[in-house]
């Protein structure tokens, strides 16, 4: 058998859920939209909630998966609906769900449903990409609150550069919420993973963690609160053939690795084709039996090849972490020149093993 694989370690993954409510002080959505960023969203809801104060996913079918599984927390759809006709599944599950467009109110409002909705009414304080214009956010609100078809309204927006640590854009979208909701008794919605970090002066009764639940930093430098995450996927496989090369030779399609000295290459049984970054260039970290080494040449399908001429102690059968607790995600989507949220939701094919029950 392929020794492809990725270990999901839950224990760490509620150990970040409980660092996001301690750090924010506020309830937490768990984010566990694109199968929890390829964790597998249904075994990461089951192992969260009984603790968790509930799941937000990208649309409907993400939440209906869950409650199949038997999932009975609240489900934010942060994308609210596509289509009107959605809303009696909404109603049906108990879903909670964002409206972001002028259409969805007005869907909300012609609806016949059989009992009222809970709404997360989101503004565009300047990521412009989805919520509404704050010059329409009041109206908004006391529509829904005269529709009588909806039982409780949360305020939110998004932050466009949380993570940037020395930008004043976030402030400056705290301003634009707060004077446009000035008036309005409903909870809030802000913080996300960066600003739950980063950002502990923004209010917020609810926080949305997501990449941070899965243990991997937003930031592209040392921050303090981002250093306690656990990292919660190991990718592992091991060395399948080894090859001893004088120097001078070419390693790897596109010959963009040459031997500058006699090499040992140990090539891995992990390719793009499993999720890894086909741009990691030469240098980026592996580690093997025990050690830091690196990748060198191009990454193919299914393979992909590492030096192993300093650990002689590795061989046939060696494992291989390719990122993971040792070997942090972050480093390796920097290195390929992405982000851990890609790297974590391009893995496919390899199989999920869980621990940490």
């Amino acid at each position: 058998m392929r020794p492809a694989r990725a270990l999901i370690d839950l224990q760490a993954l509620r150990h970040n859920y409980r660092l996001a409510r301690q750090l924010s002080g506020a309830r937490a959505l768990a984010v566990i939209k694109a199968d929890a960023y390829g964790h597998g969203a249904l075994r990461c809801a089951l192992a969260l909630e009984p603790e968790a104060d509930g799941f937000a996913v990208a649309c409907i079918e993400e939440a209906l998966a869950l409650r199949e599984v038997g999932i009975k927390a609240p489900v934010l759809l942060l994308e609210g609906f596509f289509e009107a006709s959605e809303l009696e599944l909404i109603v049906q599950h108990d879903l909670w769900c964002v409206v972001h467009s002028l259409w969805q109110l007005e869907a909300i409002e012609k609806a016949s449903l059989a009992r009222p909705i809970q709404v997360w009414l989101k503004m565009d304080t300047g990521m412009h990409r989805v919520g509404l214009h704050p010059r329409d956010y009041q109206a908004a609100y006391q529509r829904l609150q005269a529709s009588g078809k909806v039982a409780k309204i949360v305020l939110m927006s998004h932050f466009a550069r949380a993570d940037e640590l020395d930008s004043n854009t976030s402030n400056e979208q705290v301003a634009v919420f707060d004077a446009a909701r000035q008036g309005l008794k409903a909870e809030t919605s802000l913080r996300n993973s960066p600003a739950v970090l980063g950002w502990p002066q923004v209010p917020s009764d609810w926080v949305r963690p997501g990449i941070m639940l899965y243990g991997a930093t937003p930031f592209d430098t040392d921050q303090a609160e981002a250093a306690r995450l656990q990292p919660v996927m190991t990718l592992e496989s091991k060395v399948i053939s080894l090859r001893e090369l004088p120097a001078g030779e070419p390693v790897g399609y596109g010959a963009r690795f040459v031997s500058p000295r006699p090499t040992r290459v140990g090539v891995v049984a992990m390719g793009y084709a499993d999720g890894y970054p086909r741009h990691a260039p030469t240098g980026t970290p592996v580690l093997v039996a025990g050690k830091r080494a690196q990748l060198i040449g191009r990454v193919s399908m299914d393979m992909l090849c590492i030096d192993l001429t300093d650990v002689p102690e590795a061989g046939l059968g060696s494992s291989v972490e390719l990122w993971g607790k040792r070997v942090l995600a972050s480093d390796v989507a920097s290195q390929a020149g992405t982000i851990p949220y890609q790297i974590f939701c391009n893995l496919r094919r390899v199989p999920l093993v869980y621990t940490g029950e």
